[in-house]
């Protein structure tokens, strides 16, 4: 729904229309199946079926029926209607699947896809779907002065492609009094909102930046973001720690929506932390009068009531009946609260017993910024279609630690299945499910004759252009039968595995629709098994087509160099800009000592093992204080903690494992305490849950040593991805390894230095920090690098620093 209140001047049409022009103060504008769905929808959420991707089938099914309509039939017919009522002008707009002219006179045509047998569906199955029928056909007889008109709603059950029609015929009064109950209904829905969206104005226009003063790069930054909105444009910046990231994106970006620039902002974030900082600085910002509608969007498995997800209406209650109390839920919390965060959700949801997740989802549509993962904009699958499956709207998308996005694009637009879980899920579905039994056999008798190809190649795997088209189509047909069985067996379960492979199947399907010369997939065989992996190798188009769903992008991180390879692999393009800001921190203040006689290559490790331990005695030696050390693997990390605690036992350390939870995590940062009595070096992980989003102030941590230049694992994908960038550029290398490497020890060092007024060192320990092509890397605020022969020549220039 859009409500705007200003000025403007339009020409009524149809019944309503009047010669000379109306000024309208209070305009709402909706679309019809939104109108009709919000106001008639009922009955339960239910997960138990739904294909592998039936938006896209219903348009292909929708396309093949409007063709086969026939010389009078007109396809995609828009429609709208401009009236007021109560004082609140409603424009209502839509665009109907056909208009039939035949001899006995016009029909409006709606078409629905379904799995529900046919025998199940009535004249009354669905009023959502008459209601939309019954709106266009209002429209159409307004517009063309006609008194009486057919509506023809038309079902299509996608499996057996067989089709149940109903038609009915309206007067003209009849149409009205329906399409008038309905904005009458609406009507608090749109007085809510106009109200809301004065004073949202009102206090964005007052509102003034939160702190007394900029910080250095904060206003450059701010007014850079500003000016992509305004512009409709795509930023890429490079803002280091301590500019005030959050606050320098999510102020202009406001202030924009202040003077219509911008509808909705969507805040992007990789982990939990910087979602609460995004908070944090709205909270900031209401305790300077500015008044904003805001959600956190919170992961389904995490906000749900129940201890094991089900979501159908005989294993939930909160799924039971869902869209006959969600109105009321809705309602209750755009009345009594502006700050949606996940405590607020579940308590509402708790209240009016429904489903949080869903609560939180359809509140969404009604907020002015909305804060969440990565998921809801870039995941083929589960991003908003309610916000994202219309025309382009005026969104603002600020991507937060854009660097994070590159990784987890590339998984996110790639898929996995292995012949040991098609294996499993068949043994485990059994005889008795006779169709899925079977179609499963198929599929572990395709991925058998790949294992028996790679097999004659005398291979372990190997890679193709193409997706297998053999297995896709066996795949389809197991998807078919699971679908078929779900649907007759609705309130029944499928075994846990069998399902997780369907759904496995089913994502392996929807990426075989985006698969392009951007992908690559690989069959990998080791002893009896086989895994099948469409592999995307640039996400880049991808990203660029879901940040298309809105009118700007600004994608910002510390850690965004070399800033042409970031844009290049997150759908950037040759009018895209590009901004890197200096450090707000003087350099002074940063020691930074590079130990270069040191290699950590692998084969080097074993005899690297005393000279690092010595060396980080050196770094703590100088100044008591909290010290981490960040190592390439575990095992390394280990081995080298064994060697500095047999040498140094008079050091207290901490020491990173693998699996920790969540309590274990905080109670390991917890130790860093600027009020130690003695100093304390942390072993952890580079790249690992310590190694980014980490915010030890003050004298929390005062250096940190990083061994290794972050080099990703090598691996058979990694080198995929390296012989791919070659061909493309002739940078595999440093796409595959170097970058994203270097990306790592920058995350790891910005531990370091967090205020204006701190101080600390950084230790980077590896031969190859001395050479060309990696300092060439270094940011700015590195340039003034040291090297150190020795643990020796460390000791003395820390002395000088400290």
């Amino acid at each position: 729904m859009k409500i705007t209140r200003k000025r403007i001047v339009f020409d009524r049409s149809g019944a309503d229309k009047k010669k000379g022009e109306l000024t309208i103060q209070n305009l709402v504008k909706v679309s019809v199946k939104n109108l009709v769905e919000f106001l008639l929808r009922s009955g339960s959420l239910d997960n138990r079926f739904g294909g592998v991707n039936r938006a896209d089938e219903g348009a292909r099914i929708h396309r093949k029926l409007q063709k086969a309509g026939g010389e009078g039939y007109q396809a995609e017919v828009f429609l709208s209607h401009t009236v007021e009522r109560y004082g609140i002008t409603y424009q209502v707009e839509g665009r109907a699947d056909g208009v039939l002219t035949n001899k006995e006179g016009i029909v409006i045509d709606e078409i629905k896809t379904t799995l529900v047998p046919l025998e199940r569906i009535t004249e009354d199955f669905n009023h959502a779907h008459w209601g939309q029928a019954m709106c266009y056909a209002y429209f159409y007889v307004v517009q063309h002065q006609q008194e009486r008109i057919a509506v023809q709603l038309r079902y299509y059950h996608v499996d057996t492609d067989q089709i149940k029609e109903f038609q009915r015929t309206f007067m003209l009064e009849e149409l009205q009094r329906f399409y008038f109950d309905l904005l009458d209904q609406y009507r608090k829905w749109a007085q809510l909102q106009q109200g809301w969206l004065a004073v949202r104005k009102q206090s964005i226009q007052e509102l003034n930046f939160p702190f007394s003063s900029y910080r250095a790069g904060q206003r450059q930054l701010a007014a850079a973001v500003y000016r992509t909105i305004a512009a409709d444009g795509m930023l890429f910046c490079q803002a280091p720690t301590g500019i005030g990231k959050t606050m320098s994106t999510l102020f202009p970006a406001i202030k924009a929506m202040g003077e219509d620039k911008t509808e909705r902002i969507f805040y992007l974030t990789a982990k939990t932390i910087t979602r609460q900082v995004a908070e944090d600085a709205l909270l900031r910002m209401r305790e300077k009068g500015l008044r904003l509608k805001t959600i956190t969007l919170t992961a389904k498995d995490k906000i749900c009531f129940l201890e094991e997800r089900n979501c159908n209406p005989e294993a939930c209650p909160y799924a039971d009946g869902y869209y006959d109390r969600v109105n009321d839920a809705l309602y209750d919390l755009l009345e009594h609260e502006e700050a949606m965060t996940r405590q607020t959700i579940a308590c509402c949801a708790e209240t009016h017993k429904v489903c949080p997740f869903e609560l939180a989802l359809d509140v969404s549509l009604w907020c002015d910024a909305v804060i969440g993962d990565y998921n809801y904009l870039f995941d083929p699958v589960v991003y908003l279609k309610r916000f994202f499956s219309g025309k382009k709207e005026k969104y603002v998308f600020l991507i937060d630690e854009a660097h994070n996005l590159v990784d987890r694009s590339r998984s996110m637009y790639s898929a996995l299945l292995s012949k040991a879980q098609i294996l499993e899920a068949k043994r485990l579905a059994g005889k008795e499910n006779k169709r899925i039994y079977q179609a499963l056999g198929k599929v572990n008798a395709e991925m058998l004759s790949m294992r028996k190809q790679c097999e004659e190649l005398g291979q372990k795997g190997i890679t193709q252009k193409d997706f297998p088209k053999e297995l896709v189509q066996l795949l389809h047909q197991f998807v078919h039968c699971m679908e078929e069985w779900m649907e007759r067996h609705r309130g029944e379960s499928m075994v846990p595995e069998v399902l997780q492979c369907y759904f496995d199947a089913r994502f392996f399907l929807k990426i075989t629709e985006l698969y392009d010369d951007h992908y690559l997939t690989y069959i990998a065989v080791q002893g009896s098994e086989v895994r099948v992996k469409l592999l995307c190798m640039d996400p880049s188009a991808l990203l660029r087509q879901a940040m298309e769903r809105g009118s700007s992008s600004i994608l910002f991180s510390a850690t965004f160099s070399p800033l042409d390879y970031f844009a290049s692999v997150l759908g950037g393009d040759e009018v895209s800009k590009k901004y890197a800001l200096p450090s707000p921190f003087d350099a002074q203040n940063l020691g930074i000592f590079i130990a270069g006689s040191i290699s950590t290559k692998y084969n080097d490790r074993e005899k690297s093992l005393r000279p690092i331990a010595d060396m980080l005695y050196a770094m703590m030696r100088e100044k008591r204080g909290n010290y981490m050390a960040y190592f390439p693997s575990y095992r390394y990390m280990n081995d080298v903690h064994e060697v500095f605690r047999t040498i140094y036992p008079q050091v207290r350390t901490l020491l990173q494992s693998s699996g920790m939870r969540e309590a274990e995590r905080e109670q390991f940062l917890e130790q860093f305490d600027a009020a130690g009595s003695e100093s304390l070096l942390g072993f952890c992980v580079l790249g690992g849950v310590y190694a980014e989003g980490v915010d030890l102030q003050g004298d929390r941590l005062i250096g940190t040593a990083i061994i290794g230049v972050g080099l990703p694992q090598i691996s058979v994908e990694q080198n995929i991805l390296r012989d791919y960038y070659d061909q493309v550029n002739g940078m595999g290398f440093p796409y595959a390894y170097q970058y994203p490497g270097m990306n790592k020890v920058q995350q790891a060092a910005g531990r370091v230095i967090r205020g204006e007024s701190e101080r600390g060192v950084i230790l980077l320990i590896d031969s190859r920090f001395t050479t060309g092509s990696y300092r060439a890397l270094f940011p700015p605020h590195w340039q003034h690098a040291q090297y150190v022969r020795n643990r020796e020549e460390l000791c003395e220039k820390l002395r000088e620093f400290w």
